[in-house]
């Protein structure tokens, strides 16, 4: 909890779900991951050791559950798909991605401070 404000992470699975935040926030950070995958899941650890130090709330995707949606991600933004990967939207941009082993809490941390103000 930040001040009084509970920062949450929120799934989302459609298209529906993405353009609502889209159209709720200029700026965010969506984190796709695989249920599969080992490094996937170390990455899901540090977004949510991130999640616990920002003000803003924060959206991720299940990739096996919502294909259609990250690959519309993928498509619209001009962002090769990667399992686990990182976004920061600002307007109708990707700012900022990376994928693997470089999403740690540190690499996310500075990404926000960066991108999201």
């Amino acid at each position: 909890m930040k001040g009084d404000k509970l920062i949450a992470i929120t799934k989302i699975t459609t298209s529906e779900d993405f353009k609502r935040i889209k159209e709720a926030n200029n700026q965010f950070l969506l984190f796709k991951n695989s249920t599969t995958c080992p490094i996937s899941a170390q990455a899901f650890e540090e977004f949510q050791k991130f999640s616990e130090g920002v003000s803003e709330d924060v959206y991720y995707l299940n990739v096996q559950e919502s294909r259609p949606l990250s690959t519309e991600i993928a498509d619209s933004y001009g962002v090769k798909h990667q399992s686990p990967q990182a976004l920061v939207f600002n307007e109708n941009e990707v700012v900022w991605n990376d994928s693997h082993w470089r999403i740690t809490n540190t690499s996310l941390s500075d990404a926000a401070k960066k991108y999201l103000k």
